[in-house]
């Protein structure tokens, strides 16, 4: 039923124009950088893999030397010449494309590949991270997309990664019809959402900002909990935000109160901004002055609230009796350097923090240098 209610939205959604809500949600094709120019994403780079997929290669490309000649002219010559394409082979390819030239080729290889092993064993090896980290590298996403989305290619992108790389860049770049089109192909073929997906899911809805996408976040959301999946917090933030943006406060509210950790500056955001749409502007007022009176550490962030969130409250006590309270707090937050420019899409959509690895140094110390102890022992015995 889940998936019969999103396939009739999406057809929908992938008709109709979104509209600009409360929380204005900038699309803005091929803005794929922040401001400070570093490479923008959704999710972290321990998930889209750039970075490490780049450094792997150089690696490659050291093994190449100038007597092997060629390779991608000796591969396009296999390719013509219809001979079979080893595994070794392709994976050698997709290292080595430096040029939507280059991609050409390894369209054309991956489709031979896959029409050459349509019953793959057990251990397949997924050719789909490697292609479509390739396609963000150099910005082809209509190339991405219409392989993920072909029908001749079904079955052999099975593989949540590729899903989430394609999303993510379709998402930051700001084609998010595409990107529920990619995220019906994944649904049809049966990849599972992972949590990821799950944030790329509800960060298109909420981008889309319609009645229909309201309908297929709420599905897709209430289809995981009742399968026992783990949500994210930041999909449940997509979804609060797009629920209030489509004046959903009931929904919003049950989406907020999923919500394990409400500390953080996001969530005060959008708290503040549900309490004001909800008519509760006293609550409000009280949850910011209490952010005035913060005792935090100077080395410690403090909470910073949108002027955006602001503007929201002081339109719903224009009329009231705590109109004066609202402009009384808000002159305080001013006064603290508590006020932001940023907005709450802003804050929705930063790139989520990178998981600290261990380094080599870390990982080398384990053990005392004196008595060859591990050193989580000797830590507690002092």
């Amino acid at each position: 039923m889940a998936l019969r209610t999103f396939a009739l939205c999406c057809r929908s959604l992938l008709r109709d124009k979104p509209r600009i809500g409360l929380l204005s949600a900038s699309s803005q094709p091929g803005c794929v950088e922040s401001r400070s120019g570093a490479r923008r994403y959704l999710l972290s780079d321990d998930i889209i893999g750039l970075q490490e997929f780049q450094r792997r290669k150089l690696a490659k490309a050291h093994l190449i030397t100038q007597s092997d000649g060629n390779f991608l002219e000796q591969f396009a010559r296999k390719l013509r010449g219809n001979g079979l394409i080893l595994k070794d082979e392709m994976k050698m390819l997709l290292h080595l494309c430096h040029s939507a030239e280059d991609m050409a080729i390894a369209r054309h290889a991956i489709y031979r590949y896959h029409a050459e092993n349509r019953n793959p064993a057990e251990g397949y090896f997924h050719f789909g991270p490697l292609f479509f980290r390739l396609c963000y590298e150099l910005g082809l996403d209509k190339m991405a997309t219409d392989v993920l989305t072909d029908k001749e290619m079904r079955g052999f992108f099975m593989d949540p990664v590729s899903f989430n790389i394609v999303l993510d860049m379709l998402f930051t770049k700001g084609y998010h019809e595409d990107a529920l089109e990619v995220l019906r192909s994944m649904k049809s073929q049966g990849v599972a959402f992972n949590d990821g997906t799950q944030i790329l899911a509800s960060g298109v809805c909420y981008k889309l900002n319609t009645a229909e996408s309201h309908t297929i976040c709420t599905s897709l959301m209430e289809e995981a909990q009742a399968k026992g999946h783990y949500i994210p917090q930041r999909a449940y933030c997509f979804a609060v935000a797009l629920a209030l943006k489509q004046n959903d406060i009931e929904k919003a509210r049950l989406w907020f109160s999923q919500v394990m950790i409400t500390e953080n500056q996001l969530c005060q955001n959008l708290k503040v901004l549900l309490l004001a749409m909800s008519g509760a502007t006293e609550y409000a007022i009280t949850l910011l002055s209490a952010a005035t009176h913060s005792k935090s550490p100077s080395l410690i962030s403090k909470l910073e609230f949108s002027r955006e969130v602001l503007d929201s409250l002081h339109l719903q006590t224009e009329d009231g009796k705590e109109k004066a309270k609202a402009e009384q707090v808000t002159s305080r937050l001013e006064q603290a350097g508590l006020v932001t420019r940023r907005t709450l899409d802003d804050m929705l959509c930063e790139t989520l923090t990178t998981k600290r690895s261990t380094s080599p140094i870390m990982k080398e110390r384990r053990f005392s240098r004196k008595t060859r102890n591990p050193l989580i022992s000797i830590l507690l015995s002092e």
